[in-house]
């Protein structure tokens, strides 16, 4: 589909990173990924959670680091799953440099908590010998004393400056394979900070409003902070921080992307919010088919007009579209033009019978 002129996203051109077999940065897709919320050290329960992300689209996955036991699991872990592993490190540099031994593929270190300049440096010896990536994840609610004193709160001077500092350090150490992250649970700080970041360094950015809150509050604050970003071309990969399960983090990822049209998976269903003027119950009939089409991963859009106020004009900018119609007589339509009437009744079966035909005739989407 051709692209409209005022949908047009200049995208900044970072460096290209490798997290496991994933790009990250440059002209590669910006990728989606999520967190565990299991206990590491329960392989079992982790690698099945873990899966269930692969499932639902994730591109990389993080696992929680606390433990020295936490970093043995790693192993066992990544001989399971198919999407690159960064392990999550809180306070004990020892925690990365064991990390990096089992085969994570990426290292997230919060400077704040890692401690002095010598231990962040063992772990960049670490990343080097054995070929894993580095996250600077810096956050607004563990920023170095030294930083808090000087500007007396989390600012995005703070962040970016924490930043700065700790690029400084891995540069000077010939350790390039690195992103880096700013995040706050405040949303005017966190895009502030990007913005700032973005203009002094040529690193990929990770994405993210933290501690989002559950699964409505947080996606919605996450969509403004990280779809504004995305919009201004900043961001090479993204994390929805839910208080909900880590599958509805990748679903909301997905959609963030999805609604700007940079990244599609499964069906995009646009629906009306209904009214007095419905042919057929759109709510119901929505949510039924979110439930019968979520094992569709090609993209595909669809819309779901309650009346031809709008139906029509929908249908034509969508590949299969539905219109009410009086006297139970709906029309589908194909790519635009009038397909076959339906009468209320069968309008799933006969929807989700479509989408599956013209998706099987779609090639595989590019990741």
């Amino acid at each position: 589909m051709e692209i409209r002129p005022h949908r047009i996203i200049n995208r900044k051109k970072t460096r290209e990173i490798k997290v496991g077999n994933v790009l990250v940065g440059g002209k590669n897709s910006i990728s989606v990924q999520s967190m565990t919320n299991t206990l590491t050290t329960d392989i079992k329960s982790t690698v099945k959670q873990i899966q269930s992300l692969e499932e639902a689209g994730a591109d990389i996955v993080r696992v929680s680091c606390p433990d020295e036991e936490s970093t043995k699991a790693l192993k066992d872990i990544i001989k399971e799953i198919n999407i690159p592993l960064v392990a999550d490190i809180h306070f004990h540099y020892k925690r990365a440099i064991e990390a990096a031994k089992m085969g994570a593929h990426c290292l997230r270190i919060n400077p704040g908590n890692i401690g002095s300049d010598k231990r962040i440096l063992e772990v960049v010896k670490a990343a080097k010998d054995y070929d894993c990536s580095i996250r600077i994840g810096v956050n607004a609610g563990s920023l170095d004393k030294t930083l808090l004193e000087k500007y007396k709160e989390p600012c995005p001077e703070a962040l970016v400056e924490s930043a700065k500092y700790n690029i400084k350090l891995l540069e000077d150490n010939e350790f390039f394979n690195f992103k880096i992250s700013v995040k706050s649970s405040d949303i005017f700080l966190t895009v502030k900070a990007y913005r700032e970041l973005s203009k002094i360094c040529n690193y990929p950015l990770h994405l993210g409003v933290t501690e989002a809150g559950g699964l409505y509050t947080g996606s919605i604050k996450s969509s403004i902070g990280i779809g504004q970003l995305l919009m201004e071309g900043i961001g090479d990969t993204i994390r929805v921080s839910l208080s909900s399960d880590p599958v509805d983090e990748i679903k909301a990822g997905y959609e963030i992307l999805k609604s700007l049209g940079i990244r599609s998976r499964g069906v995009n269903i646009i629906s009306c919010p209904s009214c007095a003027r419905q042919a057929f119950p759109v709510i119901e009939t929505v949510k039924k088919l979110e439930k019968k089409l979520s094992h569709i991963k090609k993209p595909i859009d669809l819309s779901i007009i309650g009346c031809v106020v709008n139906g029509p004009g929908e249908a034509a900018q969508t590949e299969i579209g539905l219109t009410g119609g009086g006297q139970d007589s709906n029309l589908l339509y194909l790519s635009g033009i009038p397909h076959s009437k339906v009468a209320s009744s069968d309008i799933i079966d006969k929807v989700v019978k479509l989408v599956e035909e013209k998706t099987k005739e779609k090639p595989q989407p590019r990741s």
